[in-house]
């Protein structure tokens, strides 16, 4: 089985490209469509990971690429959010069960977020996958933050005692940044624990195509204005450690 890893922002992803270089020294580079598919194992696992960039479109056209040019079986997404739900704070991780486009609306010809032709709205996240993420990030927040991320960094972005929480994330191509726009949200789509950019693009990739897919998301931010993160520093001191290390623990129980 061949896993299929991708972010949307370098610093999600270099951290395991480094680490894919230093366990396996055959690993291999092919560049398709602008982007840079590294190819070899990572924890003992065959993978590939691949920086997918922003927003549908881009996360979309390199999950075909991933199936139809690499043959990948299973798929798992791995980045930033904006939090939404009303427990969900900045640190926090949400594994989602199912994925929705926030900002698809073909009325009156469609229902409001189907997918024209596909008959659905919401994308399930694949159970088996997803019970091995959220259990691996279980274990990061009980076992490893200490470690990968000490209090003083967490401190400085107002982190404590995060917490994992499991439910719908919805994707949009626009940066939700604004109270009335969360409260709209939280109102039409109940439920709602985060918001994104790419992961209900990549999960109606793999519904067509039949892969399973997981998806996990470091909130950010609150999707509002009510906090102000430095978002580059917690990208790379926070964030990035987060998807390391909560991913060395999933490649590990698969081993």
């Amino acid at each position: 089985m061949t896993l299929g890893i991708l972010a949307a922002l370098h610093d999600e992803v270099d951290g395991l490209i480094a680490a894919m270089r230093h366990e396996d020294a055959r690993a291999t580079v092919r560049t398709i469509g602008m982007r840079d598919y590294h190819v070899g194992t990572l924890h003992g696992q065959p993978v590939v990971l691949v920086l997918a960039r922003v927003g549908k479109v881009a996360a979309a056209a390199t999950t075909v690429t991933l199936i139809r040019e690499f043959g990948v079986d299973e798929i798992v997404f791995t980045g930033l959010a904006g939090g939404v739900g009303s427990e969900v704070r900045v640190g926090d991780i949400v594994v989602a069960d199912r994925a929705i486009q926030h900002d698809l609306d073909a009325r009156p010809l469609f229902p409001r977020h189907e997918v024209p032709l596909l008959d659905r709205t919401e994308f399930p996240a694949d159970p088996g996958l997803t019970a091995a993420l959220r259990n691996a990030a279980d274990d990061f927040l009980r076992q490893d933050l200490a470690t990968e991320v000490p209090d003083g960094v967490l401190a400085r972005f107002g982190v404590a005692q995060p917490r994992l929480h499991v439910g719908m994330v919805a994707s949009g191509d626009q940066f939700i940044n604004a109270p009335q726009a969360v409260a709209e949200l939280c109102a039409r789509l109940p439920g709602l624990q985060a918001v994104e950019m790419e992961g209900a693009a990549l999960a109606q990739i793999c519904f067509e195509y039949d892969v399973p897919y997981a998806l996990m998301r470091t909130i950010s931010d609150r999707a509002d204005d009510s906090a102000h993160v430095d978002f580059s520093a917690f990208l790379r001191d926070v964030a990035s450690h987060y998807s390391s290390a909560i991913l060395r623990r999933f490649l590990d129980a698969r081993a």
